[in-house]
């Protein structure tokens, strides 16, 4: 290869790098329940304000009480690497090994709990609003796991709204989401390239609306009055179970076994994909770590076998069927896959989870990838979801993305 044909294979490669997305990367085995912490709340989607310390959890099952280490990432709002160092966004040093652990007690599953909390001596403080991710490394320098979280300010408000589909042929599975962005504190510059809105349902980045600019501007308002650009699939309620006290059968567990471990049988879902809405409060696909008997619920709520099954039918035997939460990411992996056992005519599946409440639901992965949620829990326009709305602005010369703006909305009062 010659020497020009090496410079330009090398600019493709360093731009591809560039301008490609990152991805986070799912934990091996033995890392269960990774979790953030904010001052004011759990979360399993990491929106912290700026102010806020922030703490990463996680268990490691092996036993080893091996050594972990941190590194933060800044990156723009569409999650493509930043051109900023990592003096102008953090206050000190990462690559730094994580001190705080303690060890499993009382558990037949073996476990260390770590923990992370930033600002410390080390990291003293992130400077900037954005999107971050965290790298967590072992010993010998490999990646275990990396983690997306975002920083917000309080500069503007955000009204959210959820409606119904204008739409016909979505008027009774879709909502949509509309926006008003107004501040006091930031003169927005040509808001139709310097501002832009993402939107989560139910705590899951992968389902996300990305980079949706203001409709129109109304005086110093920014109004997000789409159709089709914000509208979700309405989806149904999880289903869910609680096993906080191991040793007995609690709502949705038909019984229990103790081998090994314990061992918690769920009792067997069906499609509700034809079926009419039924109002069923959840908690929008989250978990809650609990043991009704311990003091300190991360070292003494223990690991238990949980055995899904879904009942089979001529629509779902030859689908590609997983297991699907906020409890490992919202992540589609072997470990979450149905098999089918034509013996009892069911899918099941079998995931080693920490004691708490659970919501969960079945999707159907079809064989572009792409993740169809309704396929068997349907979709409805009065199912209660939650939604997320981070707006980000960069202003005119600006190096980086902040998020100057966040706020919540329930489609409880949902209206048309």
């Amino acid at each position: 290869m010659t020497l020009k044909h090496q410079i330009t294979t090398l600019t493709f490669l360093l731009s591809v790098m560039l301008f490609s997305q990152v991805k986070e990367v799912n934990p091996p085995d033995y890392i269960k329940t990774i979790n953030f912490i904010g001052d004011t709340n759990e979360n399993q989607l990491p929106i912290l304000s700026i102010n806020d310390h922030i703490t990463l959890e996680f268990d490691a099952l092996n036993g080893n009480e091996e050594d972990f280490y941190y590194k933060i990432k800044y990156f723009n709002s569409d999650w493509t690497p930043s051109v900023l160092v990592q003096p102008e966004y953090l206050d000190g040093f990462d690559n730094q090994r994580i001190r705080d652990y303690d060890n499993s007690f009382n558990t037949y599953q073996i476990f260390s709990h770590y923990k992370l909390t930033i600002p410390n001596n080390q990291t003293r403080g992130l400077k900037i609003s954005g999107n971050y991710m965290i790298y967590i490394y072992n010993n010998n320098s490999e990646l275990v796991f990396s983690r997306k979280f975002m920083l917000y300010e309080n500069l503007v408000n955000v009204g959210v709204a959820v409606k119904r589909s204008r739409n016909m042929d979505g008027i009774e599975s879709k909502q949509r989401i509309e926006l008003i962005v107004d501040s006091n504190r930031i003169q927005f510059n040509n808001p139709q390239q310097t501002v832009q809105a993402v939107i989560i349902q139910n705590n899951n980045l992968k389902t996300a609306v990305t980079n949706i600019t203001p409709q129109y501007t109304l005086g110093n308002q920014l109004v997000y009055k789409y159709d089709t650009e914000t509208s979700f699939w309405g989806g149904n309620e999880y289903f869910f179970f609680e096993n906080k006290d191991v040793r007995g059968a609690n709502n949705n567990i038909q019984f229990i076994d103790l081998q090994d471990l314990y061992h918690n049988y769920l009792y067997t879902n069906g499609s509700r994909a034809n079926q009419p809405y039924t109002y069923n409060p959840d908690i929008n696909g989250n978990y809650v770590i609990n043991n009704l008997d311990a003091t300190y619920p991360n070292i003494e709520a223990d690991y238990v076998w949980m055995h899904f099954s879904l009942a089979a039918n001529n629509t779902l035997k030859n689908k590609n069927i997983h297991v699907y939460g906020s409890f490992n990411n919202y992540a589609i992996e072997d470990a979450t896959k149905m098999t089918y056992d034509a013996s009892k005519n069911i899918f099941t599946n079998t995931l080693l989870l920490k004691q708490g409440f659970y919501n969960y639901k079945y999707v159907v992965v079809n064989a572009d990838g792409q993740i169809d949620e309704g396929f068997i829990s349907g979709n409805h326009w009065q199912t209660e979801n939650s939604y997320k709305v981070l707006v980000y602005y960069r202003d005119l010369g600006a190096r980086y993305d902040r998020i100057v703006g966040y706020n919540e909305g329930s489609s409880v009062n949902i209206s048309n």
